[in-house]
């Protein structure tokens, strides 16, 4: 940065950054002889969120637009698409910079591209204007190239986390500027109506049900109520004048960062007690939220972290100084003193230390045979891929322990058949994130949901296999206009005859016995791996090669594997495949490796039969994972099958 850069003027547009603490961009703007903030209300970006997120997006603001007067200067609001947003203040205000922060996501990625083509085409005599990008780095490390493959490698790397900034002081407001109304939440829900941007509007109710309402409501006798769900929905304490939960919904920590950093304090003290009010609620929320040992963290503040208010090293800074409180000014080499303090470290961690370099660094490199995207559920990062430009939408879904590679002989083939073909990888598995939260197959049902509706846009034919391929099913039974038929190669879950009810719950609880099962599985698996997967491949065991155990065996050292292996003792795979499948006849097509050593495929394909109106069976020479072993003939398969399918929809809608 030279001079006569600083002698114009910055533009610093906020986005998922809204704080002034430990802010780098504003640190690199405040040089200039004058800046100004920006807050763009774009469609793009806040079409991602909930309606309590949004919420949440207005009450950081307001609190930005205060905390950045306080310093002597403002924060410009406007409605609109960014790029022309910017391009006109950039003409107004004769801007040389523009600062943003890097994005891993792939929609806001394609987003920051058109702003900055945008930018090359306005020009002044210091040229045309450019965007400046800046993270927030939470280790002292110099380049991504330098992050390791294994999680074990990069901890013996030991880089130094870095420290939080102070807010700079700012260069005072000379220029006269229409700074614009803060809307209220009434104003900003009629601009996104009228601004309409992602699925189709008659699946805006979809997201915002549950699994657990769904069923509920199918399985409801004539006359009967879901007094459960409703009083579920409905209830909410009565809020306190200084809660820290702002919200309408009042599920999470929300407001400016000041009132986030109280709501840390609170939480950070929790076996100390207190008398006051808002930290009581703090703590009352902490244990309805802490479904397992330290969940409650990302269950509380997840959502302020996703909107930036506060910052990851600030969280882990100021859990570090209240540890040395405790510890008479000394961290302990065996641990945290509160449950607390290792839930936001750990969280914190994890999120930038380890997730989020690995998304960058698979954005930015030319590894693997598929380009890696990003997108973000519920604040974690989900890797995916996208093949094809033509042709029906298909999604395909993998098992257990595997990741979006293991179709990695599939994707281009079934592409290729005039197809247009996502694989994502679940949460909890691959390179995506391993949060500490339950998992259960409802949770990866939502997941896949919501991945249809957000990022494909479209209904899908399904394809899963093994637990995915249950989880496929639940997701056709409960959101039927999602799915336009049903693939299951070697799918888990059974066929019930003549089944009177249908228990089903969204809830389930960790034990010692988890905890304990979990890490001797681990243990287990790492030392057998190869087997283990060798023998899912009886026909061709040279198809599962050195990279794919390499890379589950990768896996199974991210932080968080751990929690993810619980849920092997908490399945509930009780729905009954016949179930899940009504509705469907003549769109389910069932490929059975007869060979598979975890079930009995000639038992379950007669099952089937009997019990599945209109399923169509093809059976192969193969074992667990047939799309693997035989890839040629199931990309055939599937081809041949969505295809069909395609020919009936069209006869259909002639009709």
């Amino acid at each position: 940065m030279t001079a006569s850069d600083t002698n114009g003027a910055a533009i610093l547009w906020f986005k998922h950054d809204l704080r002034i603490d430990d802010h780098p961009g504003l640190a690199a703007a405040s040089k200039y002889r004058a800046i100004v903030p920006l807050y763009v209300f774009d469609h793009r970006i806040l079409s991602r969120f909930s309606d309590e997120m949004q919420e949440m997006v207005l009450f950081a603001v307001e609190d930005l637009r205060k905390s950045l007067r306080d310093l002597g200067s403002d924060l410009m609001i406007r409605f609109g698409s960014a790029e022309n947003v910017i391009m006109e203040l950039v003409k107004e205000v004769k801007a040389t910079n523009i600062f943003a922060e890097e994005e891993v996501e792939y929609d806001l990625r394609m987003m920051m591209d058109v702003v900055k083509e945008t930018l090359e085409t306005v020009y002044s005599q210091e040229g045309s204007a450019r965007l400046v990008l800046w993270q927030t780095p939470f280790f002292d490390m110099k380049n991504l190239k330098d992050l390791p493959a294994s999680h074990d490698d990069f901890q013996k790397l030991q880089f130094p986390v870095t420290s939080p900034l102070a807010p700079p002081t700012l260069p005072s407001v000379k220029m006269e500027l229409d700074w614009g109304p803060l809307p209220a939440f009434d104003d900003l829900k009629k601009f996104m109506t009228e601004n309409w941007y992602g699925p189709q509007k008659s699946w805006t109710g979809i997201k915002e049900t549950s699994a657990e309402s769904v069923f509920q409501r199918v399985t409801l006798k004539p006359g009967e109520s879901n007094r459960k769900d409703s009083s579920f929905r409905h209830y909410k304490t009565k809020q306190l004048p200084k809660s820290v939960f702002v919200t309408r919904k009042g599920d999470v920590v929300g407001g400016g960062t000041n009132t986030v950093l109280n709501a840390l304090a609170a939480y950070l003290r929790y076996l100390e007690g207190t008398a006051r009010d808002d930290w009581q609620e703090v703590h009352e929320r902490l244990r309805n939220a802490e479904t397992r040992n330290g969940a409650s963290f990302i269950a509380l503040f997840g959502p302020a972290l996703c909107l930036g208010i506060i910052s990851r090293r600030r969280v882990h800074y100021e859990a570090l100084i209240y540890e040395k409180e405790r510890n008479a000014g000394f961290l302990s080499p065996f641990g945290y003193s509160a449950a607390t303090v290792a839930a936001a470290i750990d969280a914190v961690r994890s999120m930038e230390q380890w997730y989020s370099l690995m998304s960058l660094k698979g954005l930015t490199s030319n590894e693997g045979s598929y380009p890696i995207r990003i997108w973000r559920w519920k604040g974690y990062l989900i890797q995916y891929t996208a093949f094809g430009h033509e042709g029906p939408a298909i999604l395909l879904v993998h098992g257990f322990g595997a990741f979006l590679e293991h179709f990695r002989n599939n994707i281009n083939g079934i592409a290729e058949g005039r197809n247009r073909v996502w694989s994502l990888t679940m949460v909890g598995f691959g390179k995506s994130d391993k949060p500490n939260v339950v998992y259960t197959e409802v949770v990866w049902a939502e997941l896949l949901r919501d991945f249809i509706v957000d990022v494909v846009g479209e209904p899908v034919h399904l394809v899963g296999n093994s637990i995915g391929g249950y989880i496929v099913a639940i997701v056709a039974c409960f959101w039927h206009a999602l799915v336009k038929s049903v693939v299951l190669i070697n799918s888990a879950g059974n066929v019930i005859p003549g089944y009177s009810s249908v228990p089903f719950t969204s809830e389930r609880k960790t034990s010692g016995v988890s905890w304990l099962g979990a890490r001797l599985l681990l243990f287990y698996l790492r030392l057998r791996l190869q087997d283990i997967v060798k023998n899912c491949y009886p026909s061709k065991p040279e198809q599962a090669d050195d990279w794919l155990t390499n890379e589950m065996l990768r896996a199974s050292y991210d932080p968080g594997v751990q929690v993810v292996l619980e849920s092997i003792f908490t399945f509930n795979l009780s729905i009954p495949l016949n179930y899940l499948l009504e509705g469907f006849e003549e769109k389910v097509l069932i490929i059975q490796g007869m060979k598979d050593p975890i079930s009995d495929s000639k038992s379950k394909l007669a099952m089937l039969k009997e019990h599945c109106a209109g399923v169509v069976i093809r059976e192969l020479d193969a074992g667990h994972c047939p799309h693997d072993e035989l890839p040629e003939v199931v990309n055939a398969i599937i081809c041949d099958w969505v295809a069909s399918v395609q020919s009936e929809l069209h006869a259909e809608s002639l009709l």
